[in-house]
């Protein structure tokens, strides 16, 4: 059994440690709400945005050579992707950042099964950095510091994204990124960014005819970078919102789990203390009687 100053180094540990849970669980819960408030509030504004995106792109001709009314739009047989991770900078998240970088080794595992010769990375956050420019998979471009990232900083990523896709340095882009339910609950998607996909939402808004100053086709070509940028944009959005909540769940189950291993070693100390008082009574008694 070990001794009693060995169990109170113990006790004094795991109080210090849950000491440091709880900080990090209140830093994570006030930065939780902001982020949650900026992914909820960035939904309408998707959704209307793409709304209107496919209405104007139904109402662009096809043109008579077969090829797309936009390169953001050109549908090829995927053989080099793109694959952008995104992770949190820090850890004390559960399994947050572990969950992205196991569904983008699930990606690249299965990409020869779909035909994809070649899978590069785009590591967003130091986690997904750290633990991928360890293994054979190319980095294309590393970024850290996710949550002081802003709207043009994430369009210049966006916007480097669409250049290799227009010149053909990639079939497709995807992403992987954590989305925010609640609280409790983050999932991970694999998402495909490039080519743009306008029909996988829903079909195009009917019954209302409009008149387009500029042409629809010029209108369609200033909106769809814009799309993109903001597709992108937000997924960061709900990445950071997802990894306060991982965090902060993780953190309190850490507390409560300190707590619990406070309280058995304080059982466990108070045991051990009273089995050496018992001991020094009987070898007291014991010495008495033999003198006696």
């Amino acid at each position: 059994m070990a001794s009693l100053i060995d169990i109170r180094r113990r006790i004094r540990s795991v109080k210090n440690t849950q000491q440091i849970t709880k900080a990090v669980k209140m830093v994570a819960a006030s930065k939780l709400r902001r982020s949650q408030d900026r992914a909820i509030a960035s939904r309408p504004y998707a959704t209307t945005l793409e709304a209107t995106l496919r209405s104007v792109a139904s109402r662009v001709s096809p043109r008579e050579d077969g090829a797309p009314v936009h390169p953001l739009l050109a549908m090829r047989e995927e053989k080099n992707v793109i694959l952008v991770a995104v992770s949190g900078d820090k850890g004390l998240a559960g399994g947050f950042n572990t969950n992205v970088n196991r569904a983008v080794a699930a990606f690249v595992r299965e990409a020869p099964g779909r035909g994809i010769t070649n899978v590069r990375l785009v590591a967003l956050g130091k986690k997904a950095n750290d633990f991928w420019r360890r293994r054979p998979v190319e980095i294309l471009e590393a970024r850290a510091g996710l949550a002081g990232l802003g709207a043009a900083a994430t369009a210049e990523i966006a916007r480097s994204l669409a250049a290799r896709f227009v010149s053909g340095e990639a079939d497709a882009v995807y992403v992987v990124s954590n989305e925010f339910r609640s609280a409790i609950s983050q999932v991970v998607r694999t998402k495909r960014l490039l080519p743009v996909a306008l029909d996988e939402a829903g079909p195009a808004q009917s019954g209302v005819d409009y008149l387009y100053e500029p042409s629809p086709e010029e209108i369609l070509g200033i909106l769809l970078p814009r799309f993109l940028e903001f597709q992108m944009y937000r997924v960061l959005l709900e990445s950071q919102a997802a990894f306060f909540a991982a965090q902060m769940t993780a953190m309190d189950s850490a507390s409560k789990n300190a707590g619990d291993m406070i309280d058995s070693l304080t059982l466990t100390y108070n045991r051990a203390r009273q089995a050496r008082i018992t001991k020094e009574l009987i070898e007291i008694v014991s010495g008495a009687a033999a003198q006696g």
